[in-house]
């Protein structure tokens, strides 16, 4: 159920059904813990993802871009999103950016 590890074992990613991107985090050997579950994985502590100006601020973004091309916009979007993952469940938190924010979902197979 939604973890696939990388042929060294360090890492640990999914696909996160709210802003429809895999998240990665380094295990084993980094800053999250994982709990060795395949079928209901945990990872401590929370796993926060940042992209465009909510990485960079200032700097040029996917917002940006957009504005700058609006007859040929991407599909890239700027964005926040900030989970646990416990017991094959996400909880997004509350400064997520995507429609998922403040919700418990079930790990999406991948």
């Amino acid at each position: 159920m939604g973890v696939k590890l990388s042929l060294n074992e360090k890492w640990a990613s999914f696909r996160c059904p709210g802003c429809n991107e895999t998240h990665t985090v380094s295990v084993n050997v980094g800053r999250w813990t994982w709990n060795g579950s395949l079928d209901a994985p945990t990872f401590s502590p929370s796993i926060l993802e940042r992209s465009g100006h909510y990485a960079k601020p200032g700097e040029p973004c996917w917002c940006t871009y957009n504005a700058e091309n609006p007859t040929e916009p991407v599909s890239f979007r700027c964005h926040v999103c900030h989970t646990f993952v416990k017991d094959g469940m996400i909880q997004f938190l509350g400064d997520c950016t995507h429609g998922l924010a403040g919700k418990t979902v079930e790990l999406p197979d991948w």
